[in-house]
């Protein structure tokens, strides 16, 4: 479709050629937002085989997550040079094979590297789908397509950590990576077939914006360094963390400047004088906190206080993942009947509910209690993903969707990555200050302390495992206020999104 085209607001109808090119998109999302998740709960059984603590492994995620962030801003300037077919192709290409080296890896330094590599050739598979949707349909018809858009994206990492522990128990931890090399092959082959919506301009290489994109490195990158290390070095506590934090201020702050006055800037940032667009940013940005926060934080409670294996997990899990489905079509329908700013009024109200529930756990929480909030959870994902989008990008004009759509997707996954941060320093604090409290009340004024102490003291074995239970007993309580401190704190994080909801101007459907 050619820009002239898309700005005057003439639409092409698609043919069966165009929708299966399409598919292979959403297809090639599916698999860049799985990989994020994917290897969560096969950390311990990688982290064996490449001869790695769980801490070191921990930057098989980051690493990952780093290379997609900074690429994701870069997409709309590469897909004016490249065209959308060319740079998904190339992209998914990419993408698969170095899975294939990912599955390779012989130590950890060499599956970071490969990391690296996968996240930004599939960075750019996120922001493609979102702009294609917008380029190649009239306002009308996006709706239902955002919702499809909304399950594919937002179910990959939620099954991603369940489906990651059964292959990984099932065949190895390699074929986390070698399950992507058959629909890589498949999806580039058939894009490059079908794929046909704008056209390349070449020149735009010639021009490219190197310290921008120089600008853009520096200030992601140790962004998310200072995400991913800072709860471990205890923040600004450590001079590396401190030196690292002034570099990304510096860049972020040169990268501002040059952008604005740059006469071809790499990411145009212009797209923030939007109302609707910088609202909507704000609340893609708080989703993401909501989204990669609980998907991160359910696995961790039902490990850690329930003692679940990776497949029992999932089973718990699957409810979320099947209330996404059945409230797609839901979505669709209110879209159509109900004003953007009391649909995302619902998808709030949801998601906020399913976190005041989940703060209500008890060391006995399982299957049953959890099925509720867990319903509100999928059912706000969907409902709230459609809206927030539809304020974000349908109020900008056709030729902005690509750069938008990149600045927006980036906005998710950093607050995804930002929440993830605030979880674990909320969890280090609250689990400290639980655990000294209830310890205070572990006193010989009680008679069942009192004999299990002064059994200990005779020597009893019995009464040594019986004192070991009790301070076992402690330990687990104080995770569980924890974790019930860290789901109202994720509560009043999304409630926070009601105080924008008066700013934002109507999009018209």
């Amino acid at each position: 479709m050619s820009d002239a085209a898309q700005a005057s607001g003439a639409f092409r109808p698609l043919s069966v050629r165009d929708w299966i090119g399409l598919f292979a998109m959403f297809i090639g999302l599916f698999m860049a937002v799985l990989d994020i998740q994917i290897v969560a709960s096969s950390l311990g059984e990688i982290g064996a085989g490449l001869s790695a603590t769980i801490e070191e492994t921990a930057w098989i995620q980051a690493s990952y997550l780093t290379a997609e962030v900074i690429v994701i801003p870069l997409t709309a300037w590469l897909t004016r040079a490249l065209s959308t077919r060319l740079l998904f192709t190339i992209s998914i290409g990419l993408f698969t094979f170095t899975s294939l080296l990912c599955g390779l890896a012989w130590n950890l330094e060499s599956m970071i590297v490969f990391r690296v590599l996968q996240g930004l050739t599939g960075g750019s598979l996120i922001p493609l789908a979102f702009s294609t949707i917008y380029m190649i349909f009239p306002p009308e018809r996006r709706a239902g397509m955002i919702v499809i858009l909304a399950l594919v994206a937002n179910v990959a990492p939620t099954v991603g950590p369940t489906f990651g522990g059964w292959l990984t128990q099932l065949l190895s931890w390699q074929w986390l990576f070698y399950i992507n090399l058959l629909p890589g092959a498949l999806v580039t082959l058939v894009a490059w077939v079908t794929v046909d919506i704008d056209r390349p301009n070449y020149a735009l290489l010639r021009q490219i914006d190197i310290l921008g994109v120089i600008l853009i490195a520096m200030f992601l990158g140790p962004l998310v360094y200072i995400l991913e290390e800072g709860p471990r070095e205890d923040w600004f506590n450590s001079s590396t963390i401190s030196v690292v934090a002034i570099i990304s201020l510096i860049s972020g702050i040169l990268l501002v400047w040059r952008e604005l006055s740059a006469e071809h800037p790499v990411v145009d940032i212009r797209a923030f004088r939007d109302r609707n667009f910088l609202i909507g940013c704000t609340l893609s940005f708080t989703f993401g906190i909501a989204l990669y926060g609980s998907i991160y934080l359910l696995p961790v409670i039902l490990s850690t206080v329930r003692g679940f294996n990776s497949l029992q997990i999932g089973l718990v899990m699957m409810v979320i993942g099947a209330f996404q489905f059945i409230s797609g079509p839901i979505a669709g329908q209110l879209e159509k009947r109900m004003d953007q700013r009391l649909m995302l009024a619902l998808g709030l109200s949801l998601y906020a509910t399913g976190f005041w529930l989940f703060s209500n756990g008890t060391a006995e929480t399982g299957f049953a209690q959890l099925f509720w909030p867990q319903m509100f959870h999928g059912m706000a994902i969907v409902i709230l993903f459609l809206p927030i989008t539809a304020i974000a990008l349908g109020t900008l004009p056709p030729g902005e969707i690509q750069n938008a759509s990149g600045l927006y997707n980036l906005m998710r996954n950093l607050g995804g990555a930002i929440g993830l941060a605030a979880i674990n320093t909320i969890i280090g604090g609250r689990y400290d200050l639980h655990r000294d409290r209830l310890a205070e009340t572990i006193t010989t004024a009680r008679i069942p302390v009192s004999e299990a102490v002064t059994a200990a003291g005779e020597g009893g074995v019995e009464a040594l495992a019986n004192l070991k239970i009790l301070l076992q007993l402690v330990e687990r309580e104080a995770r569980v206020m924890t974790y019930n401190d860290v789901w109202l704190v994720m509560c009043a994080t999304i409630a926070s999104g009601f105080l924008l909801i008066p700013l934002v101007r109507k999009v018209a459907r």
